[in-house]
C-alpha cells in the first residue's frame, strides 16, 4: 500500500494557502538530498543536507515557487584532479499545479477529494504524466494539500552540476610528463636534451674545463 504524501521527507504542507489565490508562504527548511543527483565522480551525496529557501505564491491553478536550493557538491577538478567539496546554490522557479481527477474535477481542499485517499493521488499523477510536457512544473499531491519537492531538488541540481569543475579559475593542472601538480610547484619543468646534440654538449663541457685550467 502506498504511503500518504504527508509521510514524504520532502512534503511541504500548503493546504491553508493553496485554496486562496494571492496568499504567500515562506519556506526555509533543510531536506535530505534525494537519490540520483550525479554519481561518485560529481554529485550530491544522498541524505546530505539540502537547504531550500524561498516563497510559495498561490495563483488560480496552483502555486508558484521562487527561491534558492543549496547543496554540498562533491567533485574533482577537471585539470588537477584534486577533490572538491563546495556548497552549490541554484536559483529556481517552479510551478506546482492543481491536477484534475478522472471526473474532470480539479484537486483542491474539498472533503470529497481528501476522502478518496491515496488511490486518487496515484490516478491524478498518471493523468498529469500523460499531459505534462513542460519543465519545472510539478503536481500538487494529497488532494492539493502538499507540494512534494523531491523531484524539484533532483531536477534542479542535476541540470546545474558543472560539466568541468575547477578548483580555481586559473588552475594550472598537472605536468603532462610526470603528473606533478603545477599549482603547488609553478616553476616545475623538465629539461629536454636532443640526443643529436648530446655529443656536442659533452665536447663543449670538456673545452670549458680545459679553458678553466689554463
Amino acid at each position: 500500500m502506498a504511503s500518504h504524501p504527508s509521510q514524504s521527507l520532502w512534503a511541504v504542507p500548503v493546504a491553508q494557502m493553496a485554496a486562496r489565490a494571492g496568499s504567500s508562504m515562506q519556506l526555509h527548511r533543510v531536506f535530505p538530498a534525494p537519490e540520483g543527483i550525479g554519481d561518485s565522480v560529481i554529485g550530491v551525496k544522498p541524505g546530505s543536507d539540502v537547504t531550500v529557501d524561498g516563497n510559495f505564491d498561490s495563483v488560480v491553478d496552483g502555486l508558484m515557487f521562487q527561491g534558492t536550493i543549496t547543496a554540498r557538491v562533491h567533485a574533482e577538478c577537471s585539470r588537477c584532479l584534486m577533490p572538491l567539496h563546495r556548497d552549490w546554490s541554484v536559483d529556481v522557479c517552479a510551478f506546482f499545479a492543481q491536477v484534475e481527477s478522472k471526473g474532470g474535477a480539479r484537486s483542491n481542499n474539498s472533503k470529497s477529494n481528501r476522502s478518496n485517499g491515496d488511490n486518487d493521488d496515484l490516478e491524478d499523477a498518471d493523468i498529469w504524466d500523460e499531459g505534462d510536457d513542460s519543465g519545472n512544473v510539478y503536481p500538487l499531491v494529497g488532494g492539493g494539500d502538499f507540494a512534494d519537492i523531491e523531484a524539484l531538488i533532483r531536477d534542479t541540481m542535476v541540470s546545474e552540476l558543472p560539466l568541468k569543475p575547477l578548483c580555481e579559475p586559473d588552475c594550472k593542472g598537472l605536468c603532462s610528463q610526470c603528473g606533478e601538480n603545477l599549482n603547488e610547484y609553478p616553476d616545475h619543468h623538465h629539461d629536454i636534451t636532443d640526443i643529436r646534440f648530446a655529443a656536442l654538449e659533452g665536447l663543449k663541457q670538456k673545452l670549458e674545463n680545459s679553458q678553466n685550467r689554463c
